[in-house]
């Protein structure tokens, strides 16, 4: 072999030398305004839970001190990597700071005439608690007396319960405003495809590897996950038109919701007497996801970049200063404007030339191995891909108008992966030809095609290990090529699990207590529903009825055909059994905190009818592996 593991080929090599021709100019603009209004911070922004347990760390990240980039790195990622380790307190504006690098997000802090607003929460309750905790040493213990969610994803509100105290806000001291169904959204993209999502999202964010030039060196958005669990507030006051202005604690602030764009229930705030324009995570300093990795709903490119020049035209004449919930802001008038004509740009023409080409018969892999971004937007550093990418952005826009078939009909019922691999392997002449001529391509440096090979091969024949271990050097040489963060995790994460395996299974259950109990009873039924296993509700119909004695709801689901429907009803009386109880107690029941039996026994409910339906129905609830496989194809579980 060229090389031993770990470390990057001849071929990769020539790849970051001639990738050099391509980038933008050298400029120290974005270390400037990185680093500029820096108050100050805590050594490598360490985070603890009070038994010591660690939840961020950046000293992992100390061989980022390197100007240069080793030849495993991606110079351009590299780069980024780099400006994404800064962390720290900084001033903004005269009232707006700024906590970095404590999290993947940011969090911003708003002063008014009397105390403190915060504009997101950050991912878990510890990074939140830290950051607050230094922004109040260096600006006096303020009262945070308002929360204000950006978007619906968790890095942006899982923090709250580190900030504030959801007593406070039930009896009315602190508000938390959010955008039109933020709360629906919030919760949904969690539940139901939650468990398949989040073990997606270990590749995105590579948070389960070590930390190194061989290995995890950044997120794209920032540099990593915290290792904590999400919190959920509800807000007390929604931004339902397009435009609001609402005056909080003496400070003017303009709301604009942005919804369908990068998440489903989005805002951009204008503060007038700061001249700052916050576009939440519509417009960071690299080209972002119309489909994460880690799987999602499309997002709607169009509508994204019809709303950046909405805010253009709106605010663009008052701003001074742009700034986000990842990365650093722009400061000056001209360059605001042009960073957000840029973003503008960056999403429209990927969007239009992606239709233009589909509409004279391309396929979606075509489009996205041709389509190239205009120079004058491929050299800014801002528009480089490195978490989203023009590749799988492209795949996005035409999964989004065209779904997921190309209309070729011979992939329209094609053949399963294992069954496909094995006629693969077959018609080359058997694992140990196809090994031959992958290795003589590997040498060569085509990396993309060995791997491409080497997965039917693996698929195939699962236990041949000379096929995983070149399979895994194919994509760790991919990984180190990738200027795109999350393809680089994913790489190497794929690499790993070639050599080592999943992880250990997991069993996972319904979601996070502190989500579960801010579900509506609507979601939660839905959750439920996606758990029944079929084989086990075969031939069984049934009505359950629920009485909540806490809210007063009644409910009834309805099983038939392996299938669960429910609906919020005047009298449950009429079902098969009707269980009286709280809310919290059902809780409990599907999070394991207590059995049926146990909970009768200590008086959390009660039931009338076909009492052994309850027991029964536990019973149709599958529970999920968060750790299924991904580079192996994984069991039918009901086999």
């Amino acid at each position: 072999m060229a090389d031993n593991q770990s470390c990057a080929h001849a071929a990769t090599a020539d790849f970051h030398r001639l990738l050099a021709r391509e980038l933008p100019e050298h400029d120290e603009q974005d270390w400037e305004d990185a680093q500029r209004g820096f108050v100050g911070t805590i050594p490598n922004a360490k985070v603890a839970r009070a038994n010591g347990h660690g939840v961020w760390n950046l000293e992992a990240y100390g061989f980022l001190d390197a100007a240069e980039a080793p030849d495993t790195v991606n110079p351009s990622l590299w780069r980024q990597a780099r400006l994404n380790r800064i962390h720290g307190l900084f001033q903004v504006t005269p009232r707006i700071f700024q906590v970095r690098g404590f999290d993947i997000a940011n969090i911003t802090f708003i002063e008014g005439d009397t105390g403190v607003i915060a504009l997101d929460a950050l991912t878990c309750p510890e990074t939140a608690a830290a950051a607050l905790a230094l922004y109040r040493q260096h600006r006096g213990n303020r009262t945070l007396h308002t929360v204000i969610y950006s978007h619906s994803h968790a890095d942006h509100f899982g923090g709250v319960a580190g900030l504030v105290d959801e007593a406070d806000v039930r009896a009315g001291r602190v508000q938390v405003i959010a955008p039109s169904g933020f709360m629906h959204h919030a919760i949904a993209e969690n539940v139901i495809g939650g468990v398949a999502m989040a073990r997606r999202a270990q590749f995105q964010f590579g948070h389960t590897l070590a930390k190194g030039p061989a290995a995890q060196v950044d997120a794209g958005l920032g540099k990593t996950l915290p290792l904590g669990r999400s919190t959920l507030i509800a807000p007390t006051l929604s931004i339902e038109a397009e435009h609001e202005v609402h005056v909080i604690d003496g400070l003017e602030i303009e709301f604009q919701l942005t919804p369908e764009t990068e998440a489903p229930s989005e805002m951009h705030l204008f503060i007038p007497s700061e001249g700052a324009l916050n576009l939440a995570e519509n417009a960071t300093h690299n080209l972002h996801n119309l489909c994460p990795l880690r799987g999602a709903k499309v997002r709607d490119a169009l509508a994204w970049s019809k709303y950046l020049h909405r805010a253009l035209h709106r605010y663009g004449p008052r701003t001074d200063v742009v700034l986000a919930q990842h990365h650093w802001p722009t400061w000056g008038a001209g360059r605001a404007r042009q960073f957000l004509s840029e973003q503008r740009d960056l999403y429209r023409v990927l969007h239009d030339q992606t239709v233009r080409l589909m509409s004279h018969g391309l396929k979606a892999s075509e489009i996205a191995e041709g389509l190239q971004l205009p120079e004058s937007l491929a050299r800014r550093w801002h528009t480089r891909g490195y978490y989203g990418t023009v590749s799988h952005n492209v795949k996005a826009i035409v999964q989004h108008y065209l779904s997921w078939y190309d209309a070729h009909p011979a992939n329209l019922h094609a053949l399963p992966p294992v069954a496909a691999a094995r006629k693969h392997l077959e018609y080359m002449g058997g694992i140990e030809a196809v090994m031959t001529r992958a290795r003589a391509d590997y040498e060569r440096g085509e990396f993309r095609w060995v791997a491409e090979v080497l997965k039917h091969a693996v698929y195939a024949h699962p236990d041949h290990a000379p096929a995983r271990e070149l399979a895994a050097r194919a994509l760790e040489q991919m990984g180190f090529q990738a200027e795109s963060a999350t393809w680089r995790n994913a790489y190497l994460l794929a690499a790993r699990e070639y050599r080592e395996g999943p992880p250990q299974a997991n069993p996972q259950g319904p979601p996070a207590n502190a989500l579960m109990h801010a579900m509506s009873n609507e979601l939660l039924f839905d959750a439920l529903a996606v758990r029944i296993h079929g084989q086990r509700a075969e031939g069984l119909a049934c009505q359950i009825g629920w009485h909540f004695t806490d809210s007063g709801e009644q409910w009834v689901s309805t099983l038939s055909n392996c299938a669960l429907s429910s609906l919020q009803v005047e009298a449950a009386s009429s079902a098969d059994v009707v269980i009286e109880t709280t809310r919290d107690t059902l809780d409990g029941l599907l999070t394991r905190r207590w059995t049926v039996a146990e909970a009768m026994a200590e008086g959390r409910l009660s039931l009338s009818g076909a009492v052994s339906l309850l027991p029964r129905f536990m019973g149709l609830l599958d529970q999920f592996s968060g750790s299924f496989p991904v580079v192996d194809a994984a069991p039918w579980p009901d086999r």
